[in-house]
């Protein structure tokens, strides 16, 4: 027993003082870290650092604040002292999304992202994330996502008919949360431009849908914040530690798993007989299929092709990418144009000047005023706000805007070691004054009748901003995100007029895998936007 003993002691003793080693390892590193040089806010909390007061304050507006007392380029701080390197400068930010595979996402953030979507295109890095990039590329095409545009016009139009009897039913004007419906309608959207698969959701089907319950499950426990959640994400020893809802969530991923299997059977099958199909049919046209006809072509080596497990990881990633950021993005539009009533009034007078209800991709591009709405949505309301890197080796990064050392000493680089951390503030920089004037904040299409000339400087892989990223890792579905998102706000903003039916000061933005609405005097209600719709009387 007493050798025992001796061995259990002698064991805590070496764990002790490995934990004291790394622990004055890790403050060691802190304290000679080069962004000890940079200016920044001071730490309130040993604890919580910076991280309580951007928590507390609206999306970036602290960061913002921030900039104009530190300048562009400064640090903050993390948890227990961890320094976070913050850059608004374009010239860094350019080097870090061209240089993906220095400068990739978290460990903690990839393995969480992982638990809900498996190794998709959004979570795998390096020559991994190069290959499926390739592979995929082709199914985002303008080309395909032109084919796809009459499935946009198909189910925008299934939800106006909704709105227009719920109106109907509660006297001409209706009390309707447009978030709620219009997630619906992107989940069938993406159900069936996806992967040919029927979610009925704006039937009121998709509760008993089998795989978006298990989706559903799976996404509402992956995300819920605990001390568990954040300790498996930190530190990968603990990651046998169990939290409340894994066991149910662990079931719905094997559903998930056996459906998605069986969606690639099905599409497997559908190509192998493809050259009897019609080539209308829409089974040749998903986004799912597209992908196995680009990896089973016969020109791509066996070496560069995705195995069965990448290809069924893109089902809840299309999921995902496909459904909540288009719904969150187009219900801010309606959001910003019940704040505008003279842009409402103006996208409608174009609007109707087509003569159809069901236009093509090229007829909905041809309308520039629906083009400004939409891209100063997504200037003003990214629904993604900001996103992490961090350094997988040391880099030095550039800057156009030197920053000043705490010993008056001007600095045009700053020296980033391995491990670094760096936020990436894709709203700040939508909304910078020195970018867009003073009145950046504010929703102004007409901006877009003349983009100032700093705007062209900003990294983003489309419209002159961060929205969708930029550089290899920039988002590969935008273009879809922008025709649905066109296709329903030509479809929505004909038929309706559209007021916000509380309190402006009552709407506040929650951030989670987006920035989705809430109403801060309901706040059992959840997420949610109720906008008062009423039929628009063309005669009128």
């Amino acid at each position: 027993m007493s050798t025992i003993l001796q061995l259990l002691a002698s064991l805590s003793a070496t764990l002790g003082a490995y934990g004291v080693y790394k622990l004055v390892a890790f403050y060691y590193d802190q304290w000679t870290s080069p962004l000890q040089l940079l200016p920044g806010p001071p730490s309130p909390s040993f604890i919580y650092g910076n991280m309580k007061e951007i928590w507390n304050a609206e999306n970036s507006v602290l960061h913002e604040k921030w900039i104009e007392e530190y300048g562009l380029t400064m640090k903050y701080t993390s948890f227990v002292g961890m320094g976070r390197l913050f850059t608004a400068d374009l010239k860094a930010l350019n080097h870090i999304l061209m240089n993906s595979y220095t400068y990739q996402k978290p460990e903690a953030t990839r393995y969480n992202l992982t638990q809900i979507l498996g190794n998709g295109v959004l979570v795998v890095e390096e020559d991994k994330h190069k290959q499926q990039r390739k592979i995929m590329n082709p199914a985002f095409g303008a080309a395909q996502i032109r084919e796809l545009t009459e499935i946009f016009i198909e189910k925008s139009t299934e939800l106006r008919d909704i709105w227009d009897a719920e109106s109907t039913k509660q006297g001409g004007t209706g009390r309707i949360d447009v978030l709620s419906w219009l997630s619906k309608m992107t989940l069938d959207v993406i159900g069936q431009a996806g992967f040919n698969y029927k979610f009925d959701a704006l039937k009121g089907d998709a509760n008993k849908n089998e795989l978006n319950k298990a989706f559903s499950t799976v996404f509402r426990s992956r995300t819920r914040m605990s001390m568990v959640f954040m300790m498996r994400g930190l530190f990968p020893p603990l990651r046998f530690l169990q939290a409340e809802g894994d066991a149910e969530a662990n079931r719905a991923s094997r559903t998930m798993d056996r459906l998605g299997k069986q969606l690639l059977s099905e599409s497997k099958t559908a190509l192998a007989h493809g050259e009897k199909m019609e080539k209308t049919s829409w089974k040749s046209r998903d986004l799912l299929s597209l992908l196995l006809r680009a990896n089973m072509a016969t020109d791509l080596p066996e070496n560069q092709r995705m195995t069965d497990e990448d290809v069924l990881a893109q089902v809840p990633t299309f999921l995902v990418a496909g459904h909540e950021t288009t719904s969150t993005a187009t219900t801010w539009a309606l959001y910003a144009l019940t704040q505008a009533p003279e842009v409402q009034s103006k996208l409608r007078d174009e609007l109707l000047t087509v003569s159809t209800d069901n236009p093509t991709m090229d007829e909905l591009n041809a309308l520039p005023y629906l083009d400004a709405v939409v891209r100063e949505t997504l200037r003003v309301h990214a629904p993604v706000p900001s996103t992490m890197r961090i350094a997988v080796k040391d880099d030095i990064l550039p800057l156009s805007n030197p920053f000043t050392d705490k010993y008056g000493v001007e600095h045009d680089t700053v020296h980033v070691r391995k491990g670094q951390t760096l936020l990436i503030p894709i709203l700040l920089l939508n909304r910078s004054k020195s970018i867009w004037g003073e009145d950046s904040f504010e929703f102004k299409p007409e901006r877009w009748q003349s983009t100032p000339e700093a705007a062209a400087h900003i990294p983003g892989v489309w419209g002159n901003m961060l929205t969708f990223l930029g550089g290899p890792r920039a988002c590969i579905g935008y273009r879809f995100s922008l025709a649905e998102m066109k296709a329903l706000l030509f479809t929505l903003i004909r038929a309706f007029e559209f007021e916000l039916a509380v309190p402006p000061q009552d709407i506040a933005k929650k951030a989670g895998i987006v920035l989705r609405p809430l109403v801060v005097t309901e706040p059992d209600a959840g997420n949610q936007m109720p906008l008062l719709v009423k039929p628009y009387n063309r005669s009128g």
